[in-house]
């Protein structure tokens, strides 16, 4: 009798067959026999019932005969055919005609240069084996797992991709499938245990109870070895955490947490040393043993991790030269003439013989053609006994498989007909989808508090700034201009203070096109949830200026005034927020985007209307004028200020102070007021007002919209640019080769 626990006493690999010990990876085991697939976490799962947190119920299997192996009739293979595939390279720099030597058309340069990446490749996976494919940097290794991972577009891809002899659509290949990167893409403020529960909110569908969720994350916690690592945050070049190993089996996990029916790797190894190497194959033997078929590439395997292997693809550039089982190594090359030496290591012989190959003029022709004679005499000799009877449809061994419990967010949607119509893209609804997102990026920020503190603090320190500078401001002539001032100024910061958004995205935007690129989540999703989710820091940062320098620097209208100068600041943080964000989807690299955030701000800040009106702005340019981001904010906080038109700017011998006769004693300002009144013919005196709030509006050229219009401009334009990041997100993160 075998039994599962919940949390740290979880059973080892001893008593389960699909879960590895603790110190799986340093022990041999015995192989399974082919074709012979053992119990499923699927199954495991079917037999969970819903229990706590804290206390898992326990799992009793019973007799292992209660979950029959699955028959050899219901097993999947996945077979490809004459896969090609080849891309265009632009030609080199060369110097013009007339100053070349030679005037032979074959040593022009030509546009139309056609590098080969496949060509003609063939083989077929099976459930239960692992496939590697193998070859120097270059021959393609990375290219045919994009080929049968349908990450290649159609329209380049010559050849066929088929499961159980079926063609497969790419909307339910991404059901069924998984893909593992070769870099690890891992948020690193979480830890191992976190990161698989986020994956397996976005992947297992909602009709799966959440306990039936941490049954599942905390058995895989083992399948993959990391029980020891299960708390420990995954870490980055700031900060300590797992190990190289331990990160590429989270990545492994994170992407197998549906337990798949196929699973693709580019190179998981990679980076790792020969211990780590073997314990990550080693846990792909296990997945694969629990009935999927896992094919990957790998450059160069250590002794013991070629014996984990059961089919190999040796590949040099592009074309076919080894495609058998590893035993078949030294047979393989004894009969093509050159034997391995019996204390050499069979690949590297292998790869090392095809490299020199590589180098000689007739290259590995004549290894390909004794491949594939190689290839038709063991079809001829040998019966394929993969099949017992008739070869079985591609639906009956997706319902037999999910019968048996794999593919965990499948099993409730996929229709028995297998139609791409039918078979739902997502294994949660919209507003799940944001919640998890929401709730993992305020845990990962919350982790990071410096990086708001920064932006607080930066937005703190130039209110003071501002508040110390236009200390009290009076209602006088030049007063009026250092309102003006301190308007551009402030409605500027807040765009300015934005930028700092710039890297949040492009420090996530790989995972971002790892997880959406076999559907974890939608990216509308993803783009709403991270603007809900803005909204709280833009509403402290608002409030923390706003109360800074609205009462020091002596604005008018009291508290309503302060409140629609609090909503100006929240639309402005809001707008310039969204701006930055979508120009982080459009902009990959990091410098590149704080340049051109930082010019295109001075633009909108230059248009404004602050340093030249909208009347004196040249036709040609007005345009520019109303695209500004800070046109509106800046006109909405000017009629909020001098919207009242009953009060004062500017009375009598004021006049004066604007221009050269500011110096002129008071009594000549006196006369000259009264030499004026008669010119005019009307009364000036001391106290008449000659500039109102109105006046001043006009003067500035800010009369064309009124500030509510203007509040709402600057919110839909953040809407705008929200909608415009969703774009570029849906043009940006292709997954596919053209």
């Amino acid at each position: 009798m075998s039994s599962l626990g919940g949390g740290d006493n979880m059973s080892s690999g001893s008593d389960l067959p699909f879960l590895g010990s603790r110190n799986m990876e340093l022990q041999e085991f015995s192989r399974k026999p082919r074709h012979s697939v053992s119990v499923t976490l699927g199954e495991l799962l079917k037999r969970v019932g819903d229990s706590t947190e804290e206390n898992h119920q326990v799992l009793e299997l019973g007799n292992h005969s209660n979950f029959a192996t699955t028959p050899s009739s219901f097993s999947f293979v996945l077979s490809f055919y004459n896969l090609s595939y080849s891309v265009k390279v632009k030609s080199k720099m060369s110097l013009p005609k007339c100053l070349r030597r030679g005037t032979k058309d074959d040593e022009l340069p030509s546009d139309n240069n056609i590098k080969v990446l496949l060509n003609d490749i063939s083989g077929e996976a099976r459930e239960g084996e692992i496939i590697a494919v193998l070859g120097a940097s270059g021959s393609g290794k990375s290219t045919l797992i994009d080929a049968l991972a349908d990450r290649i577009s159609r329209e380049s891809l010559k050849g066929n991709v088929t499961l159980n002899g079926e063609v497969l659509e790419s909307k339910l290949l991404k059901v069924i499938s998984a893909y593992v990167m070769q870099d690890d893409l891992l948020f690193p403020m979480l830890t191992v245990e976190e990161t698989l529960m986020f994956s397996a909110e976005f992947r297992l569908p909602r009709t799966l109870s959440k306990s039936k969720k941490k049954a599942r994350v905390q058995a895989l916690i083992d399948q993959l070895g990391l029980r020891n690592a299960a708390k420990t945050m995954i870490g980055d070049e700031g900060h300590r955490g797992v190990s190289g190993g331990e990160r590429r089996r989270v990545s492994i996990g994170i992407d197998i947490i549906h337990d798949p029916i196929v699973l693709f790797l580019d190179e998981p190894t990679s980076g790792l040393d020969s211990t780590s190497a073997y314990m990550v194959v080693k846990v792909l033997q296990r997945i694969a043993q629990s009935g999927s078929i896992v094919i990957m590439s790998i450059h160069q395997p250590s002794y013991r991790t070629l014996s984990l292997l059961d089919r190999l693809i040796i590949l040099s550039r592009g074309h076919t030269v080894f495609t058998s089982p590893p035993s078949s190594l030294q047979h393989f090359f004894a009969e093509f003439g050159n034997p391995i030496p019996e204390n050499e290591n069979r690949i590297e012989f292998a790869l090392d013989f095809i490299r020199e190959l590589e180098g000689t003029p007739n290259g590995t022709k004549n290894l390909m053609e004794f491949n594939k004679t190689w290839q038709r005499k063991k079809t001829s000799t040998s019966r394929n006994n993969f099949y017992n009877g008739s070869k079985p449809s591609l639906k009956d061994a997706i319902s037999a498989s999910v019968s048996r419990g794999k593919l965990v967010s499948g099993a409730t949607n996929i229709d028995p007909n297998l139609s791409s119509s039918n078979v739902s893209k997502f294994a949660n609804p919209f507003w799940v989808d944001m919640v998890v997102i929401a709730k993992r990026s305020m845990l990962n920020s919350m982790r990071m508090p410096e990086l708001f503190g920064m932006r607080f603090g930066a937005v703190v320190v130039t209110g003071i700034i501002l508040a110390t500078i236009f200390w009290k401001l009076d209602n006088s002539p030049k007063g009026i201009q250092e309102r003006l001032g301190f308007f551009a100024f402030a409605m500027s910061t807040t765009f300015y203070t934005s930028a700092e958004a710039i890297p949040v995205f492009l420090q996530e935007r790989y995972i971002f096109m790892r997880e959406t690129a076999y559907n974890d989540y939608r990216r509308s999703s993803y783009v709403l949830s991270h603007a809900i989710i803005s909204l709280p820091s833009i509403l402290v940062l608002s409030l923390a200026f706003s109360v800074t320098t609205y009462w020091s620097v002596g604005l008018a209208g009291g508290e309503s005034g302060f409140f629609f100068f609090l909503l100006f600041m929240v639309a402005s943080f809001w707008a310039g927020s969204s701006f930055v964000t979508f120009l982080s989807g459009v902009i990959y690299n990091v410098m590149m985007a704080y340049t051109v955030v930082v010019a295109i701000l001075a633009y909108f800040v230059l248009f404004s209307g602050y340093f030249i009106s909208r009347d004196r702005i040249p036709p040609y340019w007005l345009w520019f004028h109303y695209i500004s981001l800070v046109k509106y904010p800046f006109q909405g906080v000017l009629q909020n200020e001098f919207s009242d038109p009953n009060k004062c700017f500017v009375k009598g011998v004021q006049i004066f102070d604007v221009s050269p006769l500011r110096v002129v004693p008071e009594p000549l300002k006196i006369k000259l007021l009264q030499n004026m009144s008669k010119i005019l013919g009307m009364n000036i005196t001391s106290s008449t007002c000659l500039t109102t709030g109105t006046d001043i509006l006009k003067q500035s050229g800010v009369n064309d919209l009124n500030k509510w219009t203007c509040f709402w401009i600057t919110i839909g334009l953040g809407f705008f640019f929200r909608i415009l990041f969703y774009f570029a997100l849906v043009i940006g993160s292709k997954n596919k080769r053209r």
